[in-house]
């Protein structure tokens, strides 16, 4: 019997290629890296896929934002924490609220230049 892999999923909205990336790498301490980085400049939602249980820390800041950053992180509970905890360290980060199912998590986060 194999266990489930466990993911976080990060979509990002509002920002560009650039900001979206940022936001990625300043996860991956905490998470590893994604399935992929984003790259496309016309898209207007970024979404990256974290395996979780990747070892790793907490980062300070990774740079500034162009602009704000809508980020919603979804599953484990702890992952949501984990993730939302990174993002306030590496960012100016403002919870925008939390919405729980039976077995995962979503929380917004507003993260400001």
């Amino acid at each position: 019997m194999t266990t489930p892999r466990t993911e976080l999923t990060v979509t990002l909205s509002g920002g560009s290629a650039t900001d979206a990336q940022q936001v990625v790498r300043a996860l991956e301490p905490a998470f590893g890296s994604p399935d992929r980085l984003p790259t496309d400049e016309n898209a207007t939602v970024h979404t990256a896929t974290f395996a979780v249980g990747g070892a790793g820390h907490p980062q300070g800041s990774v740079g500034r934002l162009s602009t704000p950053v809508t980020v919603t992180v979804q599953g484990t509970p702890e992952a949501v924490d984990k993730a939302s905890e990174t993002l306030a360290h590496a960012f100016s980060a403002h919870d925008q609220g939390t919405a729980s199912g039976d077995q995962e998590q979503e929380r917004q986060l507003l993260l400001t230049p």
